[in-house]
């Protein structure tokens, strides 16, 4: 019997080799106690950034270096990567808020949140798929709306301030009531 624990861990190395485990990402199953749409909007507005960006990205001349030309390839590449990427992170962090912290009575108390997490859900999803800046806005402006009940939710009022960011936008921050 004392040989199994090798054996045993020799089929799960080779388990994991033939099929890697996936890594799993959490926020905090404990609960914590510590969210904030803050991320969100933060994500949002990188969207935006990065919209702005591929519109400003002109294409190169047909006659234009290779170099011209795969410089252009990778600043594309590279724009539309991490726009999707915090597109995706806007979606996660908004599930994280909805899953983990929002109540039955939160639902209650703000009937149009389960439809607006909707929203914010496809809003992202479209997001990734095309480079409208008036899409980018409009996630913005959900996730910011989102943002406003969390804090309700918290017994705070909000504010909007500019973000100072180049995207331009605001975010919306709870005041002391």
């Amino acid at each position: 019997m004392p040989a199994f624990p090798p054996v045993r861990n020799w089929l799960i190395e080779l388990r994991d080799t033939v099929a890697p485990p996936e890594p799993v990402y959490a926020h905090c199953d404990i609960p914590c106690g510590i969210y904030d749409p803050h991320e969100a909007q933060i994500a949002a507005l990188t969207v935006i950034r990065m919209d702005q960006l591929i519109g400003e990205l002109g294409a190169p001349p047909m006659d234009a270096k290779p170099e011209d030309r795969a410089a252009y390839v990778s600043k594309l590449a590279r724009y539309t990567a991490v726009k999707e990427q915090h597109a995706e992170k806007a979606k996660h962090e908004v599930r994280v808020i909805w899953g983990d912290y929002f109540t039955p009575d939160h639902a209650k108390q703000f009937p149009q949140a389960h439809e607006l997490v909707f929203r914010i859900l496809k809003q992202a999803s479209k997001c990734r798929q095309g480079t409208a800046l008036a899409d980018a806005q409009e996630l913005l402006r959900l996730v910011q709306e989102f943002a406003e009940i969390f804090w309700q939710t918290k017994g705070a009022k909000t504010k909007k301030q500019p973000s100072m960011q180049k995207s331009g936008g605001d975010l919306v921050v709870p005041v002391s009531a």
